[in-house]
Formats: structure tokens, sequence, C-alpha cells
């Protein structure tokens, strides 16, 4: 198996294609498809789409119903099927076709020297600037037949889903221009009937502000249809009679949009983009709605027609990958778009915190302040919640509880903050109990051994929360849980009397690497002053350490465990897509391998923008799935209450995350070893 081809992960490359239009000259036009076919033929694109009647040009009016024309477009057929023989796309070509006593404007799907099938218009228009039907026939109703061309009978009607047998969950249904516009439109159908690939077939004019209707439209066909849906459009050399035309095409994923080429284009241009078929898969399993409202429309969708082909894909090759995948796909690079993100992620914990305080009575709040990140972003949702209640802050009872190696740096920075949020604060030196602990327990430490265990470490987790709780007793409170969603995910906490137990926990539904920027959000929006800014600032660069194990260096997390960037991009497109670890892989290389190429999100330290080889990537899945799978789901099982907050998915067992607290991570792993590693980084790029 070739580790870098995009066909052995569950991709297929789409492209939708647009260029200059000679009007009533099937010919010239003919020649320009194939010309386009094989340049898509030599970079791997498996469906290839042109606009609506890309063999005469749509602006042809009354020319239609000429037969020297309708001759020719026929002519012009048979030249793009014949000089498809040795193509790889399939390709989706817009062209009138005589049938029974009228005129179709149809979508012919053709691949490797014969034509699949033709797909007519639905929904002529008729308004405005159009008056389609006087020479077009509406093909709404055309379903189960077949349409005649050059002697053969080939299937014809709206109700055809074209499969590729050697490609999963490649499914394509054409529809064309104006089919997109209403309200139930022939791609809706076609996707619960089973098509992942739905390709629009323009001729759409320009007119200011249709270009941002249609995109609109496309990714709702998308989003709504879990689909990926190619949009190609007309250009140049359309007539200008009374119109002009703009040439947009565009590949939306989902919702998402992939790939879009300039408009107005002077001549051949395509968007070009592969479309994940798992995610798509996926995505429909987990949306049971999907498929009840195919049994729903099950008298419309059950009679669909498959034909099907062999793409024969080039699974040998290394073609790149054509889309975009986020370093962090929890904090979107867009500075717009992580704006946003935090906005909705730090109210969503503040409401959550806010509505729980309410509910139970409105308990004052403990909490640990370490003068980590995590303690830090929870302090300052804790803040805000009693703002926004009309609570004064010193109802936060705020400790930091130093231990063997708290160092002067952090205990400094937790300090500073309670001060500065006006919370009532204290320290509270879990040294000596843990010392008396230890001795009771008859620990090597307490004879003067340098042994620093894991009983080492949770003694100190452990007496912290229990500190936590028992002071919750005392004074009327709850304790507010700090551990962030990665930890759950990793089972990096002290399970029961430690760091994985509170009342709440605001943090459960955020990821490690959303936190700093959420904390760098706060400050950049002035949610408070300009001293607490400064003060968490400096908590921002701040090394993750649990600062449990004394020494000169200090204990970092992410050298034990690995990178938080690697092992969110993981957790995200686990719990999201339930991808294999070989494609998540596949997809981290590409993500992270060359820390030149693509977006850091705003405000990413430059020191911290580093790469990842293969070779890494593969060791830390490995960690990530023994630790996710196998090992850490008894601690989610038993986690408090909190708000989810990323559409990435959350860990509460009450919500998008069950399973059983004794799994195993057999299947994960062995999917990994499906592949040789070391001779893939040999060969990669």
């Amino acid at each position: 198996m070739n580790f870098w081809s995009i066909y052995q992960h569950g991709f297929a490359r789409v492209a939708a294609c647009t260029g200059h239009t000679v009007i009533a000259d099937p010919g010239a036009n003919a020649e320009a498809v194939l010309r386009q076919a094989r340049r898509c033929a030599e970079e791997g694109v498996a469906v290839a789409v042109f606009p609506e009647m890309v063999l005469c040009g749509y602006s042809i009016e009354d020319l239609l119903l000429q037969d020297p024309l309708l001759d020719a477009v026929e002519a012009a057929l048979r030249e793009v099927v014949a000089g498809s023989a040795d193509l790889l796309p399939v390709l989706v070509v817009g062209a009138p076709l005589r049938h029974r006593n009228r005129v179709y404007n149809c979508a012919v799907v053709v691949h490797r020297g014969r034509i699949l099938g033709v797909a007519p218009k639905s929904y002529p228009p008729n308004y405005r600037e159009f008056y389609e039907r006087r020479q077009i026939a509406a093909g709404d109703d055309e379903r189960g037949g077949t349409i005649r061309i050059d002697g053969a009978d080939v299937p014809f009607g709206v109700d055809l889903l074209f499969t590729a047998e050697d490609v999963p969950g490649l499914v394509l249904h054409a529809e064309i221009c104006e089919d997109m516009w209403v309200p139930v439109p022939p791609s809706a159908e076609a996707a619960l009937a089973g098509a992942t690939v739905l390709a629009n077939l323009s001729g759409s004019p320009i007119t200011v502000g249709r270009a941002e209707d249609r995109k609109l439209l496309c990714r709702s066909a998308s989003s709504r249809c879990l689909a990926a849906y190619v949009y190609a459009a007309a250009g140049l050399g359309e007539s200008t009679t009374d119109l002009s035309w703009d040439g947009q095409t565009m590949v939306y994923e989902n919702g998402v949009l992939l790939a879009e080429s300039d408009r107005f284009p002077l001549g051949d241009q395509f968007a070009a983009a592969d479309i994940d078929l798992d995610l798509l898969r996926q995505e429909r399993q987990r949306m049971g709605s999907f498929d009840d409202n195919r049994r729903t429309h099950a008298a419309r969708t059950a009679d669909f027609r498959t034909v099907s082909f062999r793409l024969d894909p080039p699974v040998a090759a290394d073609l790149g990958l054509r889309r975009r995948v986020e370093r962090f796909p929890f904090v979107p690079a867009d500075p717009d778009r992580l704006a946003l993100d935090c906005y909705e992620a730090y109210n969503i914990q503040v409401e959550g915190l806010q509505q729980r305080l309410a509910a139970i009575g409105g308990p004052k709040v403990v909490i640990g302040v370490s003068g980590g990140l995590d303690s830090t972003h929870a302090l300052i949702v804790a803040a805000r919640a009693m703002d926004r209640a009309g609570r004064p802050r010193s109802d936060i009872l705020a400790f930091t509880l130093p231990g063997f190696a708290t160092s002067d740096h952090t205990k400094d920075n937790a300090h500073r903050l309670m001060r500065a949020l006006g919370v009532t604060a204290a320290e509270l030196d879990i040294t000596p109990t843990a010392r008396l602990m230890l001795q009771e327990m008859g620990h090597p430490f307490a004879a003067g051994e340098p042994v620093y265990d894991v009983t080492f470490e949770n003694v100190q987790a452990g007496l912290r929360t229990d500190y936590l709780f028992r002071l919750a007793n005392q004074r009327g409170g709850i304790v507010l849980g700090t551990g962030d969603l990665s930890e759950l995910a990793l089972g990096w906490s002290t399970y029961g009397v430690g760091d994985q137990m509170s009342h709440y926990n605001v943090n459960s539904g955020v990821p490690k690497t959303l936190i700093q920027h959420l904390i760098r959000w706060v400050i950049s929006s002035g949610q408070f002053d300009e001293e607490t800014g400064s003060i968490l600032a400096a908590i921002l660069d701040t090394e993750i350490s649990p600062e449990l194990v004394p020494g000169e260096e200090m204990q970092s997390t992410e050298s034990k465990i690995g990178p938080y960037a690697l092992h969110d991009f993981t957790l995200f497109h686990v719990l999201r897509y339930g991808f294999r670890p070989s494609k998540i892989a596949f997809l981290a290389w590409h993500a992270w391998h060359d820390a030149a190429s693509g977006a850091f999100p705003p405000g990413f330290p430059e020191a911290k923008r580093v790469a990842y080889d293969l070779a890494e990537i593969v060791r830390w899945l490995e960690v990530f799935c023994r630790r996710f799978f196998a090992f850490a789901q008894f601690k989610r099982s038993a986690m408090p209450n909190g708000p989810k907050v990323s559409a990435g998915g959350s860990l509460s067992p009450r919500g998008d995350w069950r399973a059983p607290s004794d799994g195993n991570a057999r299947v994960w792993l062995a999917d990994l070893a499906r592949f040789d590693f070391q001779k893939a980084a040999e060969e990669g790029r």
C-alpha cells in the first residue's frame, strides 16, 4: 500500500472547470473540453465538471432549435467520448440533446470512451432574463428512461447515480443551474439516495451580488446534504447581447469551501480539491436524522438507478493533497473565525458556570490556582460568571497550593492574578501533609531517597483536591475543576481524589491548544483591566508543567506524553470523524511537516512554530491510541459535569463519547501497522 496516495486514504480529487466558450461552435468547444480533461487527468482528477451547454454555449437562444447546431453538438459529443478513452476523469459535460419531441438541456456523464448516462435539467427558468422554456423541455419527470445516442440506448433521467466500484463512497449525481435554486433540488433527493458528489453545470449569467448567492446555495446544499458540491459556471465567450458571464467555479464539502477559481477568467481554469469521502460517510452515519429523512422520502429516493464504473485511480502516485488541513483543528487560523470561536467558547463556559451556581443556591466557588494555563482560564471564567450574576468576586475562594516542585514563578503569577481579580485569595502549603502521608506509607522519599514515582506525584495531586473539597465543605462552596479536554483524552490526571474530580468543570470541553488563544482573546477584547491583562500575558509564556517533581530542570508535560498540538490534532479527527490512525497520520504530515507553509493561528508565538516529521507523528499517534482507547476511559466515565464547547466534540459519558472503561487499542494500532512508515518516510516529499 502506498501511504502517500490520496486514494488510499478515502479522498477523491474533483475539479470544476470553465473556459472560453465559442458560441455555436461545438467542434471548438469539444476540443477545449478535452484539453482541460487531459490536464485534469495529469493531475489525478476523478471527476471533472464543465458548464451548462458547454458544447455549444448557453446563450444561443433559438439556435438551440436548429438542426445543424444540434447535429454538430452530437458530433462534438462523439469527439469528447472518443477522446476520453484513455483519460482518468469522469467528465460531466453540458449539451442540448434531442429526445422524443423536444430538446433537453443535459449533463452527459462520460468515462473512458463511453457515455455512462444523461441527466436532463429539471427546471428550465422562464422569468426575468431567462426564457429557456421556449426551447428546452423540463426534465423533472424523467425517471427510469433511456435516450438514444449514436445507435445505443443510454440511461436518461434525474434519477441516476454514478458509482465508482473501486473508490468507496464516490457516488456522483448531476443537476443543472436552476435546479439548485428551487426549494427541493434534485440533488437533495439524490443525496438521500446515496450521492456524495453533487455536480452542478451552470450557465448562470452574472449580476451584482449573484456570486454570493451562488456561494450561499452551494454551501447550504453541501451542508444539508452532507455532500461535496462541485459548481462550474459559464464564462468568457458567451453572448453579451444582454448579459455578462463570470465563470465562477467552486468546490464545497459539508459546508466548507475547499477551492474556488478567479472569476472573469480569460482562458481555461479549474478549481480542484480533494474531497474526503470518509468524512461524508462518517457524518451521515452519525447524523441519524439524515437517514430518517431518506425514509420519509423513500417513495422518491428508493427507485434511483445506479450506473457503476471503474475509475482505476492512480493509487501508486503521490498526488499531494489539495485541501487545507488546519494544524490546529480546534483553533482556526482565520483571525475573524478565531475571534468568534473564542467569544462563543468563553461565554459558553461563563454561562455554564453561572447557570450551575444559580441552580444549586448560589454557593461560593472554590478553585485551586497554580499559575498555569488551565487554572488561570478557569479562574477568569469564574470571575466573569460572578460579574454576570451581580455577585462580588470575593465569593471566589482561590487557593494556591504549593508542593515540592512548585516554582516561585508560577506561584508569584498565581498570587498576582488573584489580587488583580479581587478574589478571596489564600496560600496553603501541602508539603508538610504530603511528607506525613509519604512517611506513613513508608515511601522511600520520606527516608531521604530521591524517588519521584507516580505515588510521589499523586500524593500531591490528591492532597490538593482533598483540601479543596474539604474547604468547600467548610465554607459553603463547590470545587471548580480546571482540567481540560486534552488531559481527559490522554488520562493525564489523578483519578478520584485528584484533579480528575470536581463539582463542576468549565474546562472539560476545551482542548489544551485552544486555551491559550482564549486567554489571548480575553486580553485583546478587554474583558478585564490592563493589569490583569499583563499578568495573563506573563502566564501565557509559562511552560506546561505539573510541577510535581523537584529538580533543577522544570518537569515538562509534553516531553513525557507528547506535543499537545499533535494530540489535539488526533483527538479532533478521532472524536469528530472516527478516522483511522493511518489517515490521521497522513493528514498530520500534510499539516505539520513544514513550519514555513500554511497558516498558524494569529498570535501564535514564532518560537513555537515547529514542524514534525512522519516518524514523530506516528510515534505520538501510537501513544494517543494506547492512552485514549486502552487506558483513559475509566477516568472519563466518572467525569464531572461541564459544558460542551467545541463542535469537535466532548468526552462526557453523557454526551458525545460513550465507551467501555475496559476497552483496548488493538484495532487502531493494527491499522497503523498496515503501513511501513520507515519506507514511507524515505519516499516522502
